[in-house]
């Protein structure tokens, strides 16, 4: 069972109903109400997916007060890559040949008053001592940057096909009606410092890792949000950043 404590935050597994709504509320919280995203009923940001993954809450020692939260739906192999939320908007065909164990990492938020990196390095630490005890060879999931106005990212959106597109042979197809075909469209170089001010903090830990993106971006109205399908290939992280996550998850 999940248990990672540094400093003033602890990680551990949701346990119950409660644990799971109180998810789901700091999900809208963080995804809806201050987003401009349709509004939810019973102001929870809840789907079918809620009940077959495992939710992390990252929770203020002092208080108890949730603080960040995500959760991971466990696959096998490839070949099961259809049963994640990601594959509702690419066509994730390619990946079915990964044949190894994958976890879909989703709904990742930190709450909007609390702006401590340690929180996001305490639920890397869970997430890395997660992906240890499971054997995980791919992590995956939608990483999204605020609203659907494209113009706002361009420079992000370059720097993205020009260095972390994904390989090949497990790149996504289109399947949603309305993408941004970034790597079709673009031809500027990137502003290397507008990019990474505008990137999402989440995608910017994916690309450190070594983490790669689809080379389209879908448009999702309904959560106000832009996002791309991102990967890693746990071989793939660089020893000295794998020797830190192993720092922060012991």
């Amino acid at each position: 069972m999940l248990s990672l404590r540094k400093g003033r935050y602890a990680a551990r597994f949701a346990k119950g109903d409660a644990d799971i709504r109180a998810a789901q509320e700091l999900r809208y919280l963080t995804f809806i109400a201050s987003s401009g995203a349709a509004p939810r009923e019973g102001a929870r940001d809840a789907d079918d997916f809620d009940a077959v993954c495992d939710h992390v809450l990252v929770e203020e020692v002092k208080t108890g007060r949730l603080v960040c939260c995500f959760r991971l739906l466990p696959l096998p192999r490839g070949t099961e890559i259809g049963r994640s939320y990601s594959a509702q908007y690419y066509n994730l065909s390619a990946l079915e040949a990964f044949d190894g164990p994958m976890v879909e990492m989703g709904r990742f938020c930190i709450h909007p008053d609390y702006k401590d990196p340690d929180i996001l390095r305490v639920a890397w630490g869970a997430m890395t001592r997660y992906v240890d005890e499971q054997g995980v060879e791919m992590l995956f999931g939608c990483s999204s940057f605020h609203g659907t106005e494209t113009e706002n990212y361009l420079d992000a959106f370059a720097m993205l096909k020009e260095r972390h597109l994904a390989p090949k042979l497990w790149l996504p197809k289109v399947k949603a009606p309305n993408v941004f075909r970034f790597a079709r469209r673009l031809r500027r170089k990137p502003d290397a410092k507008r990019a990474m001010l505008t990137m999402p903090p989440l995608l910017r830990t994916y690309l450190v890792m070594g983490g790669w993106v689809s080379d389209h971006a879908v448009v999702d109205r309904d959560l106000n949000t832009l996002h791309v399908f991102t990967g890693l290939e746990i071989r793939a992280i660089p020893p000295a950043r794998q020797r830190l996550l192993r720092a922060a998850a012991g």
